[in-house]
């Protein structure tokens, strides 16, 4: 499928709108500031300050159509194989909701809630123990996306358990983790897809050692009889996951039990209520009013049609700090592709970099660049409007510094000192959860899974593989007979390296 003809148009518009500031398209269309705002349920996300005007917005919901948008959830809710190059279905929304009538997507949303069974025994069995602090062992999906919900949603004074996180395979995470906790009182969760990923099972040896055998080891994959076999892990404390679902999509399995675990078992499945009723949202909302269609168009418009190469996700909760490193990985991984479906070169860019930070603290570090540098970085920011915490002073200086960051690069500020001039024109998404709760972060995360979705759409790419992950996983493994000296390296530049290595170890 080609991306040119609606593409060719958004072009056209973006022509037409050429040094046009959101502060001058409010000017002519007062009403947009509310107009270009969309809620569902605690989510609130204004677009308002973004490039486009009505008409650029009505040609790129003419695009989503194009593309026929709709289907194309409809297909991904039904388990169909839209993960066409490994001829997969990719049914993680399967996982918190019963959104189909696909036999497929009806079995997997059974076998996924047998297993959330399980996994709520696992979680009172070690309630009952004397067990205190939790390891979780993994990388990449298997990471990310719980220790994110773990440090979003922990109480202040902590939980029932302590819950700490051990993903590189840099020895000195292991020790440092290890260090403080008494093995006694200590569990292990070792989740890995494949259960042949070299950091996991390097550092499960470190705790199964450190634990002094596997009794209060568990494991979640997709092939539990090798995570069995491969530590001595009994049976019933293994939990399984399915190839029907990536590891950046899989926190809602039991690759979230640390979150179970961290935060409480009904808050693990207020999360996943939160998320089921954003499937909702998406599969039911015309495309008009569709959130993660406008936020995936939304993106679409400015890195293809405004050329921007980056985009940022600023947080204004502390509690969000994690946020953007997980959307790193869903969205990049997801959609750093160069070849369309059908294996054809993409038309244009995909996927801009994305990065950020939690407010206030960017604001003293790379936010000089974002106002003043010579190229523009989109952002959503991210912030709550009720706080938990007793600081109410605290929180109201938070939430100024929120808008007035927003509006600063959106409208900037003439001076007759080029020193001291703002020029303004950074488009900003604004996204504003009524609390964070496990209802509205389930929400969040899922907004986001659903527009890289249809960014994939859009692009005719495919968002649930990853092979470019892959290459330097198989050199790394390649080299390592020589850096033992086992072996020689091939590459050059790589063996003046291994050399100098040997000369200073």
């Amino acid at each position: 499928m080609s991306m040119k003809p609606g593409f060719d148009t958004l072009r056209s518009h973006a022509a037409r709108l050429q040094g046009a500031h959101s502060s001058s398209l409010l000017a002519k269309d007062p009403a947009r500031a509310r107009d270009f705002a969309l809620r569902q349920e605690s989510l609130y996300f204004n677009f308002a300050r973004q490039s486009y005007d009505r008409d650029a917005l009505d040609a790129l919901l003419a695009l989503a159509r194009s593309r026929d948008m709709t289907g194309a959830y409809r297909r991904l809710f039904d388990g169909e194989k839209v993960n066409i190059t490994e001829g997969r279905a990719a049914l993680h929304t399967a996982l918190r909701g019963d959104h189909s009538g696909a036999a497929i997507a009806r079995e997997a949303y059974a076998t996924a809630s047998a297993v959330r069974l399980r996994m709520g025994a696992l979680v009172a069995e070690l309630e009952a123990s004397g067990i205190t602090d939790i390891v979780s062992v993994g990388i990449g999906g298997s990471d990310l996306g719980p220790r994110l919900v773990a440090d979003a949603l922990r109480e202040p004074a902590g939980g029932r358990f302590r819950v700490h996180f051990l993903s590189n395979v840099d020895g000195a995470a292991a020790q440092r983790t290890l260090a403080p906790l008494d093995p006694a009182r200590t569990a292990a969760i070792l989740i890995s897809k494949t259960f042949g990923t070299q950091e996991t099972l390097l550092n499960g040896g470190i705790l199964r050692d450190w634990l002094g055998g596997s009794e209060r080891l568990y494991a979640v994959s997709a092939n539990p009889e090798r995570a069995a076999a491969a530590f001595d892990i009994a049976a019933e404390r293994v939990l399984p996951m399915w190839d029907w679902v990536g590891g950046r999509y899989s926190l809602w399995s039991a690759v979230g039990l640390p979150i179970a675990l961290a935060i409480g078992f009904d808050r693990f499945e207020g999360l996943l209520s939160g998320a089921s009723e954003f499937d909702a949202h998406v599969l039911n909302s015309p495309l008009e009013s569709n959130i993660s269609v406008r936020h995936a168009l939304t993106a679409v418009w400015n890195r293809n049609v405004l050329g921007h190469a980056a985009h940022g996700v600023m947080t204004y909760d502390q509690r969000l700090a994690l946020l953007p490193a997980y959307l790193q990985q869903l969205v990049m991984e997801s959609l750093g592709k160069s070849v369309k479906l059908d294996g054809s070169p993409v038309e244009g860019d995909t996927v801009p970099v994305w990065w950020g930070g939690a407010g206030t603290d960017v604001q003293h570090s790379f936010f000089q660049a974002l106002h003043q540098g010579t190229g523009i970085v989109p952002l959503d920011f991210v912030g709550t409007i009720r706080n938990d915490d007793p600081y109410a002073e605290n929180h109201l200086a938070l939430m100024s510094n929120l808008f007035a960051q927003a509006e600063a690069l959106a409208n900037g500020q003439s001076s007759e000192d080029p020193h001291r001039a703002y020029a303004g024109g950074r488009p900003s998404t604004l996204i504003l959860l009524d609390a964070l709760t496990p209802q509205s972060l389930g929400a969040l995360i899922a907004m986001y899974e659903h527009s890289v979705y249809a960014q994939s759409v859009l692009w005719g790419i495919n968002a649930f593989d990853q092979f470019g992950v892959e290459l330097g996983k198989q050199l790394a493994n390649g080299l390592l007979p020589a850096l033992r000296g086992e072996a020689e390296a091939s590459d050059p530049v790589t063996k003046v390296l291994l050399a100098e290595l040997k000369a200073r170890a």
